[in-house]
């Protein structure tokens, strides 16, 4: 039998001084109190409660026993009301794994919002572009970008990442506009590497079910995407990144989009989190309240 569930039978027994009226407030049998409390007695090699055809009373072992099993009881209870307490109230510290520019960009101004409406919340916000494994590397939520990979994480589609081509009102006027994504061989293009610079650049455009794609050239390119926008407010070419990001730079005249006619390359975008166990509240928020924000 469950030793906690003994303990429990047995403190109901001293406290309503019968096997009969534990069994009415536990809703079992008198046989079923009387076992349980054999059963720890048993364990303990000691008599709890004295017990006679008119009258049961604990003996002083019994009585020192039951009194540890309140404390026992309680510290029980308590420890199963903080469980529910995390699980219906966001408390705790929340691991966040997310891909660097959507997570710098997008993603960080939201979470200083989740943060303001969640004061019990605390957040580990990690920025990287590799793969990292939930489990071995202790993360409670991942955002990914691209096609998912098979695997026992719960995912969440968000709207997917669409970029877009922009270039500052300086360089165009210097430089022209491209009408076509072909255009673009003739202009400086700011690309995004992946740690591999000697390795060529293309840019899709998709127009009328018709792909464009361009090996496209320029004088700066970098794995930071940061440092290419800046370069494209500075008028130094044609860059092509997020339309979250680009579209507050082109209402605010810095940029302007190319090619508006072109659908520009779009990957799905997912929020993860492990299915192993049951999302307690600071996850469940988290992930509500991001897709409310990033959704289809």
């Amino acid at each position: 039998m469950d030793k906690l569930v003994s303990m429990g039978v047995f403190a109901k027994s001293a406290e309503l001084g019968s096997f009969a009226a534990a069994a009415q407030a536990l809703d079992i049998s008198p046989q079923m109190v009387a076992k349980h409390v054999a059963g720890l007695e048993a364990d303990l090699g000691v008599t709890l409660i004295n017990r006679t055809t008119r009258r049961q009373s604990l003996t002083d072992i019994g009585l020192a026993y039951y009194d540890r099993c309140k404390v026992v009881l309680a510290e029980v209870e308590a420890a199963d009301a903080l469980a529910q307490e995390i699980l219906s109230h966001p408390k705790g510290v929340l691991r966040i794994s997310a891909p660097i520019t959507f997570g710098a960009f997008s993603l960080a101004p939201f979470v200083t919002r989740y943060l303001a409406r969640y004061p019990d919340v605390q957040i580990d916000l990690s920025l990287s572009d590799r793969y990292v494994d939930p489990i071995e590397d202790g993360y409670e939520i991942l955002i990914r970008i691209g096609e998912l990979e098979n695997s026992s994480l719960i995912a969440r589609p968000l709207a997917p990442y669409k970029l877009i081509a922009c270039a500052s009102p300086s360089y165009l006027a210097q430089h022209g506009e491209p009408e076509t994504p072909e255009d673009l061989l003739l202009h400086d293009c700011l690309a995004y590497m992946n740690g591999r610079s000697a390795m060529p650049c293309r840019w899709a455009f998709t127009r009328n079910s018709s792909t464009h794609e361009v090996k496209i050239k320029g004088r700066l390119r970098s794995d930071n995407w940061k440092a290419l926008l800046h370069a494209a407010t500075e008028g130094f070419g044609i860059t092509l990144g997020p339309a979250d990001v680009l579209v507050p730079e082109i209402n605010a005249g810095r940029l302007v989009q190319v090619l508006p006619d072109y659908m520009g390359p779009s990957r799905p975008m997912h929020v993860l989190y492990p299915s192993h166990r049951k999302p307690t509240a600071k996850i469940r928020s988290f992930i509500e309240a991001l897709v409310s924000a990033f959704g289809i």
